[in-house]
C-alpha cells in the first residue's frame, strides 16, 4: 500500500511517501505564508506536494497530530466527528493542533477518496494507569481543565520499543525497556510489553528532562516567585521557562554538541548544563527501573541520544549495581549495542522513525476499515 505521511506546521508541511515500507519521496515546504516562502498557504503547499509525487494508487494519507487528549488512545480514520474532536483539544497544543487541522482539511478536499489518519503523539501514552497520569491537585479543577498528564513523542517511543525488542531477538509483548528520546526535545518513557506505563512529559511536552530550550522538571514556587516577587508577567515567565531554559538557560546555548565541545574546553557554564541533563536522564532511568520491576533494555535515540557517546555514558555511569553498564568502545563506535556481552541489562542505540511508524499505524487502520 502506498501512504503518503504529512506533518504539518505553522509554517512548514514535511512529507514523506512509503510504497510496501520503503520511502520513494520526501521533502519539506517551508516559510508557508511568509515573504519569499515556499507557499502562501496550506492549501498551496498540499497541492505542490501532490504535483511532486506519484500519487497512483494512494491508500491512505496519515496525518502526525500532536494532541489527542483523553479521547483518542490509537490513530484512527478522520471523519467530521473526529476533526471537531481534534478542534476542542485545541486549547491543549494551539501551537501544533491548528497546524494539524488545516493540513487535514487540505488533504481531504484534495483527496477526497483517499482515507485520511489522524496519528496522535500522545495516543501512546494513554495506556499509563491512572495513577501514573495522575496529578496532585483539585481533581474538580482537573476534571473541568483537562489537567492530566498526557505525555508526547508517542510514535517515537512505540517505534523504538518495538525496534529494541527486535534487536534483542525477543517478543515485544515479552520486553521491558526504557526509551530515552534525547533531540532538542527530549522525553523517557518506561514500555512494559510494548505499551506505555509511565513517560517524563505531562500536560504539556515542557516537563521531564533537561532540553534544548525547555526547563523539565522545576518547582511550580518558581513561577510564583517570578510573578510575584520578580514581577515578571505570566507571559514572559512561560516564555522564559519554554524558549531560555534548559541548556539554552544554562550555557547560552541550546546545541549538545557546542556545549560539549566548550566542556571539553574547560568552560564552567558548559560543564554544569551537561552534568544537569545527564543527572536528569540518569534520576529518570532510576525511577522506571522502579516503575517496571527492572529492564530489559535501556535505549536511546534522537539526535542526542543517537550520536552523543559522552551524554550516554555519562548518564548510565554509576548504575552497574542495577545491572546497566556501558562498554567504552561500543559506546565511541556508536554500536547498536553498547552494553558489555552478558550485561544483565542491554544499552541499545536505535535510531527513531516517527515517520515510518505514522506509515504502520495508518495502513494498520485504514486497512481495517477496507475490511469492515
Amino acid at each position: 500500500m502506498k501512504i503518503l505521511v504529512l506533518n504539518s506546521g505553522s509554517s512548514s508541511v514535511k512529507y514523506r511517501l512509503f510504497d510496501a515500507g520503503e520511502t520513494v519521496a520526501k521533502g519539506l515546504i517551508e516559510r508557508i505564508g511568509e515573504p519569499g516562502g515556499d507557499a502562501a498557504d496550506h492549501s498551496e503547499a498540499l497541492r505542490r506536494v501532490m504535483e511532486s509525487v506519484d500519487l497512483s494508487g494512494l491508500g491512505a494519507v496519515g496525518h502526525r497530530v500532536v494532541h489527542g487528549g483523553s479521547v483518542f488512545g490509537s490513530a484512527t480514520v478522520v471523519d467530521d466527528d473526529v476533526v471537531e474532536a481534534v478542534e476542542e483539544l485545541v486549547p491543549l497544543a494551539p501551537l501544533h493542533n491548528p497546524a494539524a487541522l488545516s493540513g487535514i482539511a487540505v488533504a481531504r478536499k484534495l483527496l477526497p477518496d483517499v482515507p485520511q489518519v489522524a496519528v496522535f503523539d500522545t495516543a501512546f501514552h494513554q495506556s499509563i494507569p491512572p495513577s501514573g497520569v495522575t496529578y496532585a491537585v483539585d481533581a474538580g479543577l482537573a476534571a473541568r481543565w483537562q489537567i492530566r498528564r498526557y505525555g508526547f513523542h508517542g510514535t517515537s517511543h512505540a517505534y523504538v520499543a518495538r525496534q529494541t525488542a527486535e534487536l534483542l531477538g525477543r517478543p515485544v509483548a515479552d520486553t521491558k525497556v526504557i526509551t530515552l528520546h534525547l533531540g532538542n526535545g527530549a522525553s523517557a518513557c518506561a514500555v512494559a510489553g510494548g505499551r506505555s506505563v509511565a513517560t517524563s512529559m505531562g500536560m504539556s511536552p515542557q516537563s521531564g528532562l533537561v532540553m534544548g530550550t525547555r526547563s523539565g522538571d522545576v518547582d511550580p514556587t518558581v513561577i510564583f516567585h517570578l510573578h510575584r516577587v520578580a514581577g515578571l508577567p505570566l507571559d514572559e515567565i512561560e516564555r522564559s521557562l519554554t524558549r531560555f531554559a534548559g541548556l539554552q538557560g544554562l550555557a547560552g546555548d541550546n546545541d549538545m554538541r557546542t556545549i560539549q565541545r566548550r566542556r571539553d574546553e574547560g568552560d564552567a557554564a558548559a560543564t554544569l548544563a551537561f552534568d544537569v541533563y545527564c543527572r536528569r536522564v540518569k534520576e529518570y532511568v532510576g525511577m522506571y527501573l522502579a516503575v517496571l520491576g527492572g529492564a530489559d533494555a535501556v535505549t536511546f535515540t534522537a539526535g542526542v541520544g543517537e550520536n552523543s557517546p559522552a551524554v550516554r555514558a555519562a548518564a548510565l555511569d554509576g548504575l552497574a549495581a542495577l545491572g546497566i553498564t556501558v562498554d567504552p568502545g561500543r559506546n565511541a563506535r556508536g554500536d547498536r549495542v553498547i552494553s558489555p556481552d552478558g550485561a544483565p541489562v542491554a544499552v541499545c542505540v536505535v535510531p527513531t522513525d516517527e515517520e515510518a511508524e505514522i506509515a504502520r499505524q495508518t495502513e494498520e487502520v485504514s486497512s481495517g476499515q477496507a475490511r469492515r
